[in-house]
């Protein structure tokens, strides 16, 4: 498959996979910048994408920034849709103690292409029923339910912690 991209800077650097298994290509920074404890910055990486249509690309975190430094990609994962056509955004944020440095040519994120479905979503009086039901946040995997469900506003059902 072919991802056409154009460079948005004479200083980006072109996504790469760093090994023959990689699923992800590497995404570089094309900026110094200093991201804070729990803040989120925009790291430009000056690369524009041509995604083929029914294919989208998924900007997910590095492992090893995860680990060494609490940075993930608050978003994840970032989708870049097919008729997307502008520069690439990484929204890094730091969930550690430490001021962290982003220079500019690090690999900050990796791009993952995928394909997607579209679906045709048709209104209907009710949906079938399964084991799980209604049961949503903590009710499965769990011991003991943590959530109970109580009627909310327009129908919809709002979660309460209890028992």
């Amino acid at each position: 498959m072919v991802v056409k991209f154009i460079r948005l800077s004479s200083t980006c650097k072109v996504p790469a996979y760093a090994s023959a298994g990689a699923a992800g290509a590497d995404l570089h920074a094309d900026i110094d910048m200093t991201i804070r404890p729990g803040e989120t910055r925009l790291i430009p990486t000056n690369i524009a994408v041509e995604i083929p249509t029914g294919l989208e690309g998924q900007i997910r975190p590095r492992s090893g920034l995860a680990f060494k430094n609490r940075i993930t990609v608050l978003n994840s994962p970032g989708t870049i849709d097919s008729d997307y056509r502008g520069g690439i955004g990484v929204l890094l944020h730091n969930t550690g103690i430490d001021f962290f440095q982003v220079k500019q040519g690090d690999r900050i994120a990796q791009l993952v292409i995928a394909p997607y479905f579209r679906a045709d979503f048709v209104e209907t009086g009710c949906v079938s029923e399964t084991g799980r039901g209604t049961g949503a946040y903590g009710s499965t995997g769990v011991s003991g339910n943590l959530c109970k469900e109580i009627a909310g506003l327009g129908g919809y059902n709002r979660m309460v912690e209890g028992s």
